[in-house]
């Protein structure tokens, strides 16, 4: 049974894509919805059909307290907050430059987990709240050259389950949505990111150890997108996110898409060994790399 929402939405990341989906979404239902992204001028389309935008960058401490001050003052308590900024870091683990995986921790993790921390006391003095938080299944399984990415929603998972226990005493709602493949500009995000880090992309394509992988983990990210049996549009995420924050009880986990569902139970049911010759096989990567064997030195004839 769904509930009326109760008091506005802040919404992460609607500059395009499964934010501008889940804002849309919500001003269907009548909700007051504050979109926000780094640049507001992104946000025209959503302010004409009646959100109020805001500029919001959730790797800088002011801009994040200056918008749910906002907020607040204007309307009182946060009811829900969606948080969907979020970008992915792809590459291998070893040549993938440190400084951009710290970048990318601040906005899928530390970003997050910041504004919950502002939202939160707001919440419990209301005894109500939601707090939707949008993974991915790439925290729930993993694929090569894109562990760091991997790690920034494994660890969205983990703060997601102990915040659900903890907040659950003041009438707090915590839910996961866990996409699959999503039809938007993360996939060129992610595609670029692989390039910068030794994909087939760059003006001089890296020529090293994992040379092959990059191209292969490209191709295969590539073709998983344009497949329309394996990939979905942002509206399904949003209605995920809409029936988390309406729910009289909602669910601690959204997996969407059906292939994201069957990658979830295959990886939790088959285990390592299994789900890892099933990944080799789609990366085309051998069990084991060749290695050139030393040449043999001639013994010197007498």
């Amino acid at each position: 049974m769904n509930t009326q929402l109760d008091g506005p939405v802040l919404i992460t990341g609607c500059s395009s894509g499964i934010g501008a989906a889940v804002a849309r979404a919500f001003l269907r239902s009548g909700a007051t919805v504050y979109a926000t992204a780094r640049r507001p001028e992104t946000l025209a389309d959503l302010a004409e059909a009646g959100a109020h935008v805001l500029a919001l960058d959730v790797t800088d401490e002011k801009s994040m307290q200056e918008a749910v001050s906002r907020v607040e003052t204007e309307h009182g308590p946060l009811g829900t907050l969606v948080n969907n900024a979020g970008y992915g870091e792809y590459g291998t683990v070893e040549e993938t430059d440190l400084d951009r995986v710290r970048r990318q921790f601040d906005t899928n993790v530390f970003g997050a987990a910041r504004l919950i921390q502002l939202v939160l006391p707001g919440m419990r003095r209301a005894g109500r709240g939601r707090i939707v938080n949008i993974g991915s299944m790439g925290g729930r399984l993993t694929f090569p050259a894109g562990g760091y990415y991997h790690a920034s929603k494994y660890a969205l998972e983990a703060l997601t389950d102990a915040l659900r226990v903890e907040v659950a005493p003041f009438g707090i709602q915590v839910s996961l949505i866990e996409p699959g493949l999503i039809r938007t500009s993360f996939a060129d995000t992610a595609s670029n990111t692989l390039a910068a880090s030794g994909g087939p992309r760059t003006s001089a394509p890296h020529e090293g150890a994992y040379a092959e992988l990059n191209r292969n983990a490209q191709g295969v990210m590539d073709s998983g997108y344009r497949n329309h049996l394996l990939s979905a549009t942002p509206e399904p995420v949003a209605k995920a996110v809409l029936h988390a924050a309406r729910a009289r009880r909602p669910r601690h986990r959204y997996v969407i898409t059906p292939a994201a569902k069957a990658m979830v139970h295959l990886r939790r049911l088959a285990g390592s060994r299994v789900f890892d010759a099933v990944v080799r096989r789609q990366f085309r990567l051998p069990a084991r790399a060749a290695v050139a064997q030393p040449v043999p030195v001639p013994l010197n004839q007498h």
